[in-house]
């Protein structure tokens, strides 16, 4: 296990914009406020959304597709750098109108509207590339 402790400077709560991608928005947060390293919990309701599922014997993600309105129950992240950009790795639970869940990796989704709280840390993340998962992973 690799591990530090962090240090966090400021957190800030923001309304994702209506009809804007879910993810961009919290990007652009983290752009916004020069947020290098983050955490980050959203909730909210969008159009639409791709959530990825990683297979990890075979190395590779598998989107799951939704084109109907979902509930954010949950979810989650955090903001580091990937190929010199700032990424939100963001995980969530999304409901139907029947309550049914539907979880995983979201690559993308339509806001509806959406609420964000981000703590920012100190000092910069960044993901490296990890041989056994093949997944870029903080370092």
């Amino acid at each position: 296990m690799n591990y530090r402790a962090v240090e966090t400077t400021e957190e800030y709560v923001a309304s994702l914009e209506h009809g804007a991608d879910w993810r961009a928005e919290i990007e652009s947060l983290a752009d916004d406020v020069e947020g290098d390293a983050a955490w980050f919990t959203a909730l909210g309701a969008v159009q639409d959304a791709e959530l990825w599922f990683y297979d990890q014997d075979e190395c590779e993600y598998y989107p799951i597709e939704f084109d109907e309105p979902l509930e954010v129950a949950s979810c989650v992240g955090n903001v580091s750098w990937l190929d010199d950009e700032r990424f939100a790795h963001t995980h969530a639970v999304l409901s139907d109108d029947e309550g049914t869940t539907y979880s995983g990796h979201l690559n993308a989704a339509t806001v509806w509207a959406g609420e964000v709280y981000m703590r920012v840390f100190a000092e910069p993340l960044e993901r490296e590339y990890d041989e056994t998962t093949e997944l870029d992973l903080w370092l």
